[in-house]
């Protein structure tokens, strides 16, 4: 059952660039309320079944069994490590409880439904977005998810539809994927960027002129287009707003080629204040404390640039090395960490960088058993903790789908928790991957959004998920 609530004191939701438009879930900013047929409640140590729940992936949109919409589990199987795991890693001693639901809006194949942008956390709710990685004519979604909205039940709230919003004419290119970071600004908007589902539609055939920053309203439920092509015929599959100083910094991907761009976009003055080649193709480090971003030449192991809104005429090379596929906000100490790319054969690596002096501090492996492919690393507030999980396209079973704690005073990684096969055996779900996770502002829960395999392949639909960390394990 979905029950619509507008109760905002907006009155309701609209687009400054779309116009009205409106499908089976309501219009973007309407509350989604999920009302479970049967809400499963399992606390403790509860059995698995003896034969592996299977779900149908062609089926659309995606259910868990028996009509349950939102499932909630804690059990001392999650901390049955997988035969992966490596000599030294510690497993935790309390499961943690955990949520799952699907995200709405998955009503028809994807290409597939994938999460492919680094969701944030704001007073508790938490800011992801899917997509169906189609095209020319693809859509991408930004949902708020609030689990404290109303005692026993979970709301999603629509606060973008890419195809609403942007109304392109029929045959012209549409995107099917948000990569960017979904970051709040000080203005109280919610900025992110659009990305290409594949190269081929990225051509003259489909219009295309290069992609969109958008923004949204939490409070109201609207959301506008900042600008459209701050680069020329490139996609936008890297960003990081400065929400102070509200610079939007982003690295690009040509639509057609292989170049990869840096630019800083001022939003007030909506003006572009640098466009430099050679740009970030995946991560950057914000230094909030001071406003200077810094990245790697095309996500390698490289010589670290570093940018200052105060010069933008030029970048600056320092003396210094580090990878950055994923990076933390700043913490209190000021230090933010990354965590090097992972692919290929390379092994990853957990970085500290101080933004005070600009060193670096290499702190070991982020691995914990032979997955390497980090693309999400989030801080908890107080700094001490770092959180992740390798395995981010598709690879995350191999290990037993691990959430992984990392202390940043000992050093010591431990597993919080081993969520396959426990989900597939349950569910019939394989939590394949995220690249997106983010910790709440008291470091008590940590939200996923997970790839979902219901026996595809790879992966065909998208799953949120929230960890309540046990107060013993933090």
């Amino acid at each position: 059952m979905i029950k619509r609530n507008t109760g905002r004191s907006s009155g309701g939701a609209w687009y400054e660039c779309c116009g009205k438009g409106e499908d089976e879930w309501g219009r973007c900013g309407d509350r989604i309320t999920i009302l479970p047929a049967v809400l499963l409640w399992l606390i403790g140590t509860g059995g698995l079944l003896a034969q592996s729940v299977r779900l149908d992936p062609a089926s659309f949109p995606p259910r868990l069994p028996q009509g349950q919409l939102v499932v909630y589990d804690q059990s001392e199987k999650m901390l049955v490590p997988a035969d992966t795991l490596l000599p030294g890693v510690q497993v935790a001693k309390t499961p943690p409880r955990v949520s799952f639901a699907f995200y709405p809006g998955q009503d028809y194949p994807g290409n597939p439904w994938s999460n492919w942008a680094d969701g944030t956390v704001r007073q508790g709710k938490y800011y992801s977005a899917i997509g169906d990685h189609r095209g020319p004519d693809g859509n991408a979604f930004v949902f708020e998810y609030d689990p404290e909205a109303v005692s026993e039940e979970k709301f999603f709230l629509k606060l973008v539809d890419l195809k609403l919003l942007l109304r392109q004419p029929e045959g012209h290119y549409s995107p099917g994927k948000i990569h960017s970071r979904l970051d709040f600004g000080s203005d109280g908007w919610l900025y992110c960027a659009t990305h290409r589902g594949s190269p081929r539609y990225t051509t003259a055939q489909y219009h295309y002129q290069g992609d969109w920053i958008v923004r949204c309203d939490p409070e109201t439920g609207r959301a506008e287009v900042v600008v459209h092509a701050p680069v020329g015929k490139h996609c936008i599959p890297c960003s990081v707003l400065d929400p102070e100083r509200m610079i939007f910094y982003g690295g690009t991907a040509a639509g057609e080629g292989s170049e990869v761009r840096f630019f800083a976009y001022d939003i007030p003055g909506r003006r572009l204040l640098c466009d430099f080649p050679d740009g970030p193709a995946r991560y950057m480090i914000l230094a909030a404390s001071t406003g200077r971003v810094y990245f790697t030449s095309k996500n390698t192991e490289t010589p670290l640039l570093r940018f200052d809104p105060r010069n933008p005429a030029a970048l600056e090379s320092l003396p210094v090395t580090i990878g950055i596929r994923a990076a933390t906000r700043e913490t209190p100490q000021g230090i933010v960490y990354t965590v090097s790319q992972g692919q290929a054969g390379s092994e990853s690596r957990l970085y500290a960088f101080d933004v005070r002096n600009e060193s670096v501090r290499e702190l070991g492996t982020a691995a914990v058993g032979r997955q390497q492919y980090i693309a999400s690393l989030d801080a908890d507030p107080s700094g001490r903790y770092l959180y992740y999980i390798p395995g981010a396209h598709g690879g995350s079973t191999t290990d037993g789908s691990p959430v992984v704690q990392y202390d940043t005073r000992t050093g010591r990684k431990k597993v919080l928790a081993f969520l396959h096969p426990y989900f597939q055996q349950k569910y019939g779900i394989s939590l394949v991957g995220t690249y997106s996770t983010a910790v709440d502002e008291e470091g008590k829960r940590l939200f996923i959004t997970w790839n979902v395999s219901r026996g595809s392949r790879a992966w065909d639909c998208c799953g949120v998920m929230v960890v309540e960390i046990p107060e013993s394990e933090r």
